[in-house]
């Protein structure tokens, strides 16, 4: 899959520096950078805050370690939940086409927001991740 634009010219879309240390040490499973993608947000509210609807684009990541998942926006996480934490439970993935898509209630990451989020990447491995988040799933005892 061709890496965003952003990531071309500027090399936006790593994983943060000080998130790679703890998730490198974790043992990383699956990496990708680079990714063009979009969040959506949905009735959201939050400080200072109020969108009916709106979505943004940005360039960023994901990373699967042995204990995480893990998406960001540039520099910011997404998504940065342990597998071992229930609200990982209460994230709501599936591959569409070469997309990934996570949606999840915007309060299981911020007491303060409430609505709905989704985050959309485009990655050609959107099957695999799938595959690797189901099998921690699984590992859990859980089934999505």
């Amino acid at each position: 899959m061709l890496k965003s634009l952003a990531h071309r010219l500027f090399g936006l879309g790593k994983v943060p520096a000080k998130y790679r240390v703890f998730l490198q040490e974790e043992g990383i499973l699956l990496e990708e950078t680079g990714l063009a993608g979009t969040i959506t947000l949905k009735n959201f509210r939050g400080p200072g805050r109020r969108h009916s609807w709106k979505r943004n684009w940005f360039t960023g990541s994901i990373l699967i370690s042995h204990q995480t998942f893990a998406a960001f926006n540039i520099w910011r996480p997404l998504i940065y939940v342990p597998f071992a934490d229930e609200r990982f439970l209460e994230l709501h993935y599936y591959a569409q086409d070469d997309d990934l898509v996570v949606n999840y209630d915007a309060a299981l990451f911020n007491e303060q927001w409430s609505g709905s989020i989704k985050c959309r990447f485009s990655t050609s491995r959107a099957k695999e991740i799938v595959e690797l988040l189901d099998q921690k799933r699984t590992d859990r005892g859980m089934r999505s």
